[in-house]
Formats: C-alpha cells, sequence, structure tokens
C-alpha cells in the first residue's frame, strides 16, 4: 500500500466529474488500498478517487470513531455510486480533506439510499444515516466535481477555533 497525495481546492481535477468504473482491475485494487491508507494517514473518514488524482467513480469511506483494529473497522468501497433517496435533513459542521483547517455548516440528508457496486464490482444497495449518510453525500458531490464549500452556510472557520458547542 501507498500514500498517496491529497489534492487541496484549487486543483482543477477536483471540479471535473468523473467516469464510471467499467471493470476492477488489480491497479483499481491497488487504487482502493491506496486511498484507505493514505485517508487513515490524513485521519479522514471518506476520501473519493479525484482527491487523489484519479477521475473514477470509486469511494472508501469508513466513520468509526474509536481507534479499533483494522480487522475491525467498518470500511466501505463505493464504485460507480448513486443516492436512490434521500429524506430528512441534518445541518452540521464538515470539513474535507481537500480543504486542508477549514470547516464550515452544510446542510445533508439525514438519511440515504445509495445503490453501488463493492470491490469485486457486485452490485449493492444499502441505507444509511446520521454520519455515514452525511460522508455518502459528500463523497459523492466529489464525483460530481463539487466540492463541500460550495454548500457552506455562512463562513468557512479554522478548525482549531471550533468549540465542543459548535460540534454538537
Amino acid at each position: 500500500m501507498a500514500i498517496r497525495h491529497v489534492r487541496t481546492i484549487g486543483d482543477d481535477i477536483l471540479y471535473k466529474k468523473c467516469k464510471p468504473v467499467k471493470a476492477m482491475t488489480p491497479r483499481l485494487a491497488q487504487l482502493i488500498e491506496d486511498m484507505f491508507e493514505t485517508m487513515y494517514t490524513n485521519y479522514g473518514v471518506g476520501l473519493a478517487a479525484p482527491q487523489v488524482g484519479i477521475l473514477k467513480q470509486i469511494v472508501v469511506i469508513d466513520v468509526d470513531d474509536d481507534d479499533v483494529p483494522d480487522e475491525e473497522r467498518n470500511q466501505y468501497v463505493f464504485i460507480n455510486p448513486e443516492i436512490l433517496e434521500s429524506r430528512g435533513s441534518s445541518t452540521a459542521y464538515e470539513g474535507c480533506l481537500s480543504v486542508p483547517g477549514k470547516s464550515g455548516k452544510v446542510t445533508r440528508p439525514e438519511w440515504v439510499k445509495v445503490k453501488a457496486q463493492d470491490e469485486n464490482m457486485e452490485e449493492f444497495i444499502m441505507e444509511a444515516e446520521g454520519m455515514l449518510a452525511r460522508a455518502i453525500c459528500h463523497e459523492c458531490d466529489h464525483l460530481e466535481g463539487e466540492l463541500y464549500v460550495d454548500r457552506v452556510e455562512g463562513e468557512l472557520k479554522d478548525t482549531s477555533e471550533l468549540t465542543e458547542e459548535d460540534m454538537n
């Protein structure tokens, strides 16, 4: 596995739409492993392929807050994800590895139903709520060339300035 360079705001690749994945290859399997390692190294909960310079519809997510062994992590791989349904809304601060050191309030659905393929290219449908739903929406935006900063209500804040009250 390798840690990949995370592209940051202003990099043209972050504003481009990604292409669907037609078949799993050893190269794409390696990319998925690298994306997880890159995400964990940078203390993220999600990472989309364009954030590491690859214009493919691939997202990895792990919203576990606890320090748990690798074999117990809730790792999700979404290839060619499509949000089928959403409902409710929740407003909370979000950050992004591509916008380091900043956070902003964003309203997202509280619940989503997503269709995607896993790392074996097997289709699945999943329902998610709360933080996982938020992460799915955030990462799917990346695949469309959109950043959360375009959805921020109010101003971006320095993450170091956020209080416990801001986070609830």
